[in-house]
């Protein structure tokens, strides 16, 4: 069993009613987060989120207006952040470009006065760990971003913290090393058991990376869990439009029952069976998400009586693996679906203009209050 399960029931970081204001703005409010010894936590939301600012508190370069952080049980609110269990990895490396891949890894141990050769060890020892040992001699300039992005991870965990932040790692890398680099550092982690908070913007990274994600607004933490928790069961409409893709009709409660609800959706000139019941239901109006990926197309009429509608195809976007597209329905709101291009041949493949009917099974539209 890997370490991003195991040891999910040990809380290692605790942060307790953190805010932290510049002025009257307040960049992080409230916020009261459990992060698990052993996993990758990913922090994430939009530009100005609060995120890194977040993360700087963990590291000690910021202190919080208000609250305490807490590291293996000890309050370290006020430590500063060398005297910390922790290492900061930032977006930009921070590499010395005149120091070769050996010297910048060994920089942090020899400020502290570790012995020459225990140095010389645990950095030999992180350059195989790191796939690098080839290049111990070369500087930061003669490396591709991905072997940078290594060196600046080995500096980081060379010291053995119990904690490592990382602020936007992978940013810096085109879409397909950033892919691979992703499996590479879950790796990394599995194999060292150091506890990861990794910050980023970009949902896929978050999915694929964390363990568990905190999704951030304004300052807050909005939903905290599995990646699977996150995209299939969204608690509010920000979460369902932040991560992924998602078509989103207002709509009114008119049966409420504990196995199932149904919705009037005027938008979608149809009513929606859901086939799981509400925790409460809203005094307003409500909200059903349905995902892009949980939409059939097709020509003909489907068997089913209910959750399914008309529309004309008006744009098409083929993206290799799949084909989106945008169905106005009667109403003129637009619906996307994706569909997976599973065969190569085109010639069967729904077009522009087209009439097609859209239908989702009972259990895929998600009930948002919010």
């Amino acid at each position: 069993m890997s370490s991003r399960q195991s040891n999910l029931k040990t809380e290692y970081v605790r942060i307790e009613g953190v805010s932290k204001q510049f002025g009257s703005f307040s960049a992080v409010d409230n916020v009261s987060l459990s992060i698990y010894k052993g996993e990758i936590f990913c922090l994430l939301g939009g530009s100005g989120c609060g995120k890194t600012t977040l993360l700087r508190i963990l590291a000690g370069f910021e202190t919080p207006s208000v609250g305490r952080i807490l590291i293996d049980g000890q309050d370290m609110t006020d430590t500063p952040p060398f005297k910390r269990p922790v290492n900061m990895m930032f977006q930009s490396y921070a590499l010395f470009p005149h120091m070769s891949v050996e010297k910048n890894i060994a920089f942090g141990l020899e400020q502290e006065g570790i012995a020459r050769n225990e140095v010389q060890r645990r950095v030999a020892e992180m350059l195989d760990i790191v796939k690098l040992s080839e290049f111990t001699r070369r500087k930061p300039h003669q490396l591709s971003g991905g072997q940078r992005q290594r060196v600046a991870l080995a500096r980081s965990l060379v010291k053995k913290p119990k904690l490592l932040l990382l602020d936007e790692p992978l940013a810096a890398l085109d879409r397909k090393l950033r892919e691979h680099t992703q499996f590479e550092l879950i790796n990394l982690q599995e194999q060292l058991g150091v506890t990861f908070i990794v910050v980023t913007h970009d949902q896929e990274e978050a999915m694929t990376l964390g363990s568990r994600i905190g999704v951030m607004n304004k300052g807050r933490i909005v939903q905290v869990g599995t990646p699977t928790e996150i995209y299939e069961y969204p608690n509010s409409c920000f979460v369902a439009d932040f991560i992924g893709s998602v078509n989103m009709f207002k709509g009114k409660l008119i049966e409420d029952e504990p196995g199932y609800v149904r919705i009037a959706c005027p938008e979608l000139d149809v009513n929606v069976f859901v086939s799981h019941g509400i925790s409460s239901a809203p005094d307003v109006g409500l909200n059903v998400a349905i995902r892009p990926e949980k939409i059939d197309m097709t020509r003909t009429a489907p068997m089913q009586k209910e959750n399914f509608t008309q529309g004309i195809v008006k744009e098409i976007a083929y993206m290799g693996d799949i084909s989106m597209y945008l169905v106005q329905i009667p109403s003129g709101k637009m619906v996307r679906v994706t569909i997976p291009n599973i065969e190569r041949q085109v010639d069967e493949r729904i077009s522009w203009e087209e009439s097609v009917y859209l239908s989702w099974q009972s259990s895929s539209p998600v009930v948002l209050s919010q």
